[in-house]
């Protein structure tokens, strides 16, 4: 009878387990993780995400200084699953893979369920990678349509009808769902491609927008580029055309953003239902932002703002009980080590970055400073960003000093003007000292 007993109890347990919607996590306590990285979103577009901008920016923390340390999209998201930067992780084109681990790596070893919805590394075929116990992803680094992509779920490639954002987002949904039903915290990595070229707007976002002013600040079309580098020099006016290309392409940006802001909404109340939102760390960045005519230039890459200021949020409210705006130097680098912190899992030794945690505690020491770099076809360059001062060094080419202060739009090249001499050569003294490879390259 005793036995009979024991055995209706366990048969009960069981059920009851199985009938829960969510798996109770009794022992392990630690966070959970999502990471929303956008691709070539620029920084002063969150007003056209207000559910975004209300779930996660206006919860959190906003970094209203937050960069990404090579603004291209493979070196950019290397140093996210990283910490490092990219003269130590040796990403430094799309084309060039990434032989380092991640943090995915090591989270997925230290007991964490982990998933990737979207691109991984422009080096990359979408073929799943181990670390990751679910995988949605697509070949290379865009796809050529957002309409009926091609993704390869778990393992199966095909053709997938309907809107790319849409699809990602329901499978970000049935992932939460899956790690609802784990004994242990996940991780999981949202990296949809809007709002990437092609810039296509779902077809009910196409009339969205359509009245919002022209877009031009004082650095737009540069007339007088004599200050600058070689390759801007030798780079005409926009013509009418150009600026109509232009003009279309910010808006179909933007409009590509409305269906992101609606799913990233529908994620967030996914999170609430499954009873973990306030239990995971939120993390919004974008791999890097984009230049609308400014400075001559409709592309990414270069040392300017418009490239390598991004929109970078935080929600935990364990960590972050009221929201805030933080103006203190972050990057990329840094969400790796915060991820690992979090996690309670060893930091490797390789990580450039800082965990953000540390700006959550009174009278921490926080950098001064940051080296941003890239390897664009117009000449590697490095630059030191201060929270006032930018310094950039282009290979065989004019140097460039900014007072972002008195400068913003970065028109004046003042790298010769007496006053700044002190500061330009205190920060060539720190560039040449940070861009040294502190790690040898990885064995072919």
């Amino acid at each position: 009878m005793a036995k009979q007993r024991a055995l209706s109890f366990l048969l009960i347990l069981i059920f009851t387990i199985q009938s829960c919607s969510s798996l109770p996590r009794i022992n392990d306590q630690r966070p959970n993780f999502l990471i929303i990285v956008t691709d070539d979103q620029r920084f002063d577009t969150m007003q056209y995400m207000p559910y975004t901008q209300q779930l996660i920016f206006d919860q959190g923390v906003t970094f209203s200084h937050g960069y990404v340390t090579t603004p291209y999209c493979c070196p950019s998201r290397a140093s996210i699953l990283t910490g490092m930067y990219a003269h130590n992780h040796y990403v430094h084109l799309n084309e060039d893979k990434l032989k380092f681990r991640t943090v995915v790596d090591d989270l997925h070893n230290n007991g964490y369920y982990t998933g990737l919805v979207g691109k991984y590394l422009n080096s990359w075929s979408d073929n799943p990678r181990p670390e990751f116990d679910y995988w949605v992803s697509f070949w290379g680094g865009t796809p050529k349509r957002y309409y009926d992509p091609r993704l390869n779920i778990n393992g199966v490639r095909g053709k997938r009808v309907g809107y790319i954002t849409y699809l990602l987002r329901d499978r970000v949904l049935e992932f939460l769902d899956k790690a609802s039903q784990q004994s242990k915290p996940f991780l999981l990595f949202f990296t949809p491609n809007a709002p990437h070229d092609p810039f296509t707007p779902a077809n009910e976002d196409l009339g969205l927008y359509l009245d919002i002013p022209k877009y031009r600040p004082p650095n737009f079309n540069e007339a007088d580029v004599s200050d600058k580098t070689h390759f801007i020099q030798n780079r005409p006016p926009l013509t009418e055309d150009d600026i109509t290309g232009t003009d279309a392409l910010r808006l179909a940006q933007i409009q590509t953003l409305a269906s992101l802001d609606r799913s990233i909404s529908e994620i967030m109340k996914k999170l609430k239902q499954i009873g973990e939102l306030d239990n995971t760390v939120i993390i919004f960045i974008s791999d890097n932002g984009l230049h609308w005519g400014e400075h001559r230039l409709n592309s990414k890459s270069s040392a300017y703002e418009e490239s390598v200021k991004v929109p970078f949020a935080m929600r935990y409210p364990r960590l972050i009980p009221k929201p805030y705006t933080d103006g203190r130097l972050v990057a990329n680098i840094d969400i790796a080590p915060t991820i690992y912190e979090l996690s309670e899992t060893p930091i490797p030794d390789t990580v450039d970055g800082l965990s953000l945690t540390k700006l959550f505690s009174k009278d921490t020491t926080w950098r001064t400073h940051l080296l941003l770099e890239a390897w664009p076809d117009r000449g590697h360059w490095t630059e030191i960003h201060t929270d006032q001062y930018v310094y950039i060094e282009t290979d065989n080419d004019l140097s460039e000093f900014y007072d972002l202060k008195a400068d913003p739009y970065q028109l004046d090249n003042r790298t010769d003007q007496p006053e700044y001499q002190s500061i330009v050569q205190e920060l060539k003294k720190i560039l040449d000292k940070e861009q040294e490879p502190r790690i040898p390259p990885p064995e072919k």
